[in-house]
């Protein structure tokens, strides 16, 4: 038993009465004695009063022990009929001493007090089984000396039984306000605390809050007390509230003031709301692919969290008229009963409005904050024109600019803002300016998917999505339109001869006399290479076109003087016209490439329109295809592989299986040549299929040699993809080879991706539900955004080489290289660079933490074997 057990002082008292002999140990403050059954303790006689005694704990002074005190009666003051006798001496009261033996009236009902140490908690609590107390008792430690008897006011013994009563509740002295009251309603009693504390009680009687609604409550009570919570003005308090059957009163007992708990409980709610908003807000900053829808949805969330009346965005931009610094709202959000204030706050010249002060504070990085009449006058009088009583701004930086600031206003009242409130404002501040610098960044990736960066021109997706556009305007308006595709002619010689960067010098200056050779209206797209293909939407008739192609051949026969070179350069133009037989976007670009290479079979430097004679093919390319027919039979396809290397650790990670044609005749095909046309003529998806069977079975065969396992990327093509069985196709390939599902990477391009994004999301869903990895390959290049891609289940990310390429020499290119890898990262994605030839390129990838790279700078393309022989000697030695 620990020391302090030993020390502390237990009471019990030892009844005995009709019932029998029982043992009660003393831990509460106060007890009731009587034969009712709402008392504390239940004596069963007859001589005993309905209640008797009350046993009070008190204090022994100077000492931190306690003793207790019986007093004859009620809490009214109401005597016992029988008398209180403490060792056969009647009292109103007496200070126990352990052994005193107490008597209620007669003989029927008696107790003992015991004080005692050296008793440990649960010989204690086991005290009131035993029933040989004595016995049990002399087997602990000796009794304590008895309690010296309390200082008691001399004329103590001398008071009424009221007196008794009264102090034996101790109310006068307690700092908690007590009040009484009867089951009529009147006030009864009010201690010091209570009379203090409430002044107007009485005169309010059951109209202020504290005895409000008492009278009903303690009607249907079951049992004789319960709590409440009771606000008076701007304070709440917890109540006590305490049913005095036997007396018929209800004694209520302010247990503490709970007004700073409840406050911190509604601050703790309201931020709880603030931060939900946040994390919602955000949600829709980042999901919604349109900037402003997010921005509206983001601050009306923020709003009603808040619960302000406006919450607003203003933005700072040069003066449509003056061009000094303006601000402009561009977002606005109200509550109901509030109106908007858009109109009024459109170009306001920060000085002449005398909102100089805003835009020094917030340019300074700080926030604007307080009440309304506590701002300058001129500020004042724009808050006051739009009863704004209080008004809360933080800036919005875009790239360390200061371009607008987030506001919260109230017209209410004269609200005080919060800290936490503050920073929930500057959180979503950050989250829009980020939105912001996203929705930046897509635009340059949208921008770079959709022009050809060498000559700013449109690219072919571009020109597709211009020429889709323009087809139901020409049949709307009863026009016709013409598509023109231009090749340069012999321009690979001087690109061969005279180096790349004339070459593309030579381009740009070619695209430039293009554009300016065309109507209003017209587009010149670069198509790829030296070719370019041209859009005239409006064509009322034949001439027209003509006067445009001749045009065209005219401004490129002026030397070009490039470099101290004087250079000349020819083209030669097809050109199919919107009607019958070119009846939609496809067909138009397919007969204007027809007509291209009648115009070169009549010796270039000319144009020519299609015409249905000219449907026959080219000759070489029908000999090709009709070589592509065979070459899956003859088995002269072959795959290379060319391996994925983590940048951390320079390992292989996986491997890309690329196609190969070995033509008996012609050699080595380059696969820019035959997988168009292999896509063309439908022969992809038998030839598509032995790739992805190939490569599954040497990813296999590596697995059973014991090599690593790595990952096998294989490329599937639009008309792959589209394939109503692709799913089970890949199910069955998988089963057949052993090769299980995660080692496997099926890589589709972004304009695959998008053309379809729903029938993309089912055929992916199923393929990674499958186990099967799922990648974009070459993105940058087609006409999506990583917000819209971010509804696929996509696992890795391909950056086209046409990137990397341009990186080390253009910063525009590596600040999207950045931010398409941040924001890859961001969505969960594994991001590899294509194309990497050089170490400045990788250590750049590195630093923006790319994870993988293929490129010559650690390997081409290897056949099988070498590939064997490169991961046979990257082997772990045991």
């Amino acid at each position: 038993m620990l020391g302090n057990e030993r020390e502390k002082i237990r009471h019990l008292l030892v009844i005995q009465d009709l019932q029998g002999r029982r043992t009660v140990p003393l831990r509460e403050a106060t007890y009731s004695l009587g034969r009712h059954s709402a008392n504390t303790i239940v004596l069963a006689s007859r001589s005993v009063s309905m209640q008797h005694a009350i046993l009070l704990r008190v204090t022994v002074p100077e000492t931190e022990q306690y003793g207790f005190q019986i007093i004859d009666g009620n809490y009214k003051g109401k005597a016992s009929t029988n008398g209180l006798f403490v060792n056969g001496e009647r009292c109103y009261s007496h200070n126990l001493k352990h052994g005193d033996v107490i008597a209620f009236g007669s003989n029927q009902a008696q107790a003992k007090y015991y004080a005692i140490s050296n008793l440990s908690e649960q010989a204690f609590s086991e005290s009131s089984e035993i029933e040989d107390l004595s016995g049990f008792l002399s087997e602990q430690a000796e009794p304590a000396n008895p309690f010296q008897t309390l200082a008691v006011d001399p004329t103590f013994e001398a008071a009424s039984e009221a007196a008794l009563a009264r102090l034996a509740s101790f109310p006068e002295l307690i700092p908690n306000p007590i009040i009484e009251m009867d089951l009529e309603g009147t006030v009864t009693y009010l201690n010091p605390a209570a009379t203090l504390k409430f002044p107007k009680l009485r005169e309010t009687g059951m109209q202020h809050p504290i005895l409000q609604g008492l009278l009903s409550a303690v009607k249907n009570l079951e049992t004789n007390s319960f709590m409440r919570e009771v606000e008076v003005g701007t304070e709440i308090f917890e109540q006590s509230v305490l049913y005095l059957r036997e007396s018929d009163l209800i004694r209520t007992f302010i247990a503490r003031d709970i007004t700073e708990q409840k406050q911190a409980t509604a601050e703790l709610r309201q931020r709880d709301r603030l931060l939900q908003a946040v994390a919602e807000a955000a949600n829709y900053l980042l999901g919604e692919m349109n900037y402003e829808t997010g921005i509206e949805k983001a601050i009306a969330v923020l709003g009603e969290a808040a619960k302000v009346d406006r919450a607003y965005l203003f933005q700072n931009h040069p003066h449509p008229a003056t061009g000094e610094i303006a601000v402009s709202l561009r977002f606005e959000w109200t509550c109901s009963f509030i109106q908007p204030t858009y109109d009024s706050w459109q170009n306001q010249p920060y000085q002449a409005c005398g909102l100089t002060r805003w835009y020094d504070v917030l340019y300074s990085g700080q926030s604007i904050s307080g009440l309304t009449r506590t701002f300058p006058i001129a500020e004042q009088e724009l808050l006051i024109r739009d009863k704004v009583l209080s008004l809360l701004l933080v800036p919005l930086r875009l790239e360390n600019e200061f371009w607008g600031y987030l506001g919260l206003a109230d017209c209410t009242y004269e609200r005080h803002w919060s800290r936490h409130e503050e920073s929930t404002l500057l959180t979503m501040a950050a989250s829009i300016t980020g939105a912001r610098q996203r929705q930046q960044v897509e635009e340059k990736i949208r921008y770079q998917a959709l022009h050809d960066m060498l000559t700013g021109l449109p690219n072919r997706l571009l020109f597709d999505e211009m020429l889709n556009k323009a087809l139901p305007n020409a049949s709307r308006k009863g026009e016709s339109l013409a598509v023109i595709f231009l090749d340069l002619d012999r321009f690979k010689v001087i690109n061969d001869t005279l180096g790349h960067t004339l070459g593309d010098k030579l381009l740009k200056e070619v695209a430039q006399r293009l554009n300016d050779s065309l109507r209003k209206g017209d587009t010149v797209a670069r198509w790829g290479g030296d070719e370019f293909i041209i859009l005239l939407p409006r064509v009322n008739n034949i001439e027209e076109v003509t006067q445009v192609a001749e045009r065209i051949l005219q401004t490129l026969e002026k030397a070009f003087h490039l470099q101290g070179h004087e250079l000349y350069i020819s083209a030669s133009l097809g050109i199919a016209l919107l009607d019958s037989n070119s009846p939609n976007a496809e067909t138009l670009i397919q007969h204007a490439d027809t007509a291209l290479y009648h115009a070169k079979d009549k010796g270039r430097n000319n144009y020519q329109f299609y015409s249905v004679s000219l449907s026959a093919k080219n000759p070489e390319l029908l000999t090709l295809e009709k070589s592509l027919r065979y070459a899956l039979e003859r088995k002269e396809f072959s795959l290379y592989y060319q391996p994925r290397v983590s940048i951390a650790t320079g390992e292989i990670t996986g491997m890309e299986a690329l196609l190969r044609w070995q033509h008996p005749d012609m050699g080595l095909v380059a696969p820019s040549v035959f997988i168009p046309l292999a896509e063309q003529s439908g022969l992809i998806v038998p030839i598509g299929e032995w790739v992805l069977r190939t490569a599954c079975k040497q990813n296999k065969a590596w697995q059973d040699a014991g090599l690593p396992p790595l990952m096998m990327a294989v490329n599937l093509s639009l008309k792959q993809f589209r394939q109503p069985q692709l799913v089970e196709t890949v199910a069955k390939i998988l089963q057949q080879t052993g090769l299980e599902p995660h080692f496997l990477e099926l890589e589709i391009t972004e304009t695959t991706a998008i053309e379809d994004l729903e029938f993309t999301r089912t055929v992916l869903q199923d393929l990674q539900q499958m186990g099967v990895h799922l990648s974009i390959d070459d993105f940058g290049t087609g006409h999506s955004s990583l917000s819209r891609l971010q509804l696929l289940p996509l696992h890795n990310l391909k950056i086209d080489k046409s990137f990397i390429q341009d990186l080390t020499h253009d910063v525009k290119v590596a600040h999207i290289i950045k931010a398409i890898v941040s924001l890859g990262r961001s969505l969960g994605l594994r991001l590899t660079a294509e194309g990497v030839e050089n170490q400045e390129e990788l250590e750049f990838l590195r630093s923006i933490h790319c994870e993988d790279v293929q490129g010559f700078l650690f390997y081409r393309p290897l056949s099988a074997q070498k590939a064997t022989e490169i991961l046979e000697s990257k082997r772990p030695t045991v």
